[in-house]
């Protein structure tokens, strides 16, 4: 029912990373940042027709670009390879998932919000949309009301 769908695309994402039949977005090793695999998201979500959520759509776009610029307009931040290489990489896969952050298809996006945790859907109300008024206001100390 359209009721019991998440409103916010915080909402949505953090539904999609913990939904075990979405394989285009998991959680990262230390589960405190997104890995999304963009050839899979692309094929997965933004796809058109009853994708592996079982809804016609999830996003109203079928442009990744434009799932990117929603993460950064909600405070998310693409986290890239550092100088360590291979090592950082190994790290940022979950234990066992054997691959590393660079797939056949292309390089997973690694993406870091400090509220979106796993097993913490309560910090998902602290994420706000990062309006030019917001941001004056968040700039300046005070408190953004969640939408």
């Amino acid at each position: 029912p359209a009721a019991s769908r998440p409103c916010t695309f915080p909402a949505k994402l953090w539904l999609l990373v913990n939904n075990p039949r979405v394989r285009s977005v998991r959680w990262d090793a230390r589960a405190q940042g997104l890995l999304v695999d963009r050839p899979l998201f692309e094929r997965e979500l933004l796809g058109g027709g009853s994708g592996v959520t079982g809804e016609a759509e999830v996003f109203k776009t079928k442009n990744f670009g434009s799932i990117v610029r929603q993460l950064n307009l909600y405070g998310f931040h693409k986290l890239t390879m550092g100088p360590a290489g291979p090592a950082l990489r190994h790290r940022l896969v979950p234990p066992g998932a054997g691959d590393s952050p660079d797939s056949p298809d292309g390089p997973r996006h690694h993406f870091w919000n400090p509220h979106f945790r796993h097993n913490r859907p309560d910090l998902l109300v602290r994420i706000k949309r990062l309006t030019k008024a917001n941001k004056q206001k968040l700039d300046a100390g005070l408190k953004v009301p969640s939408r």
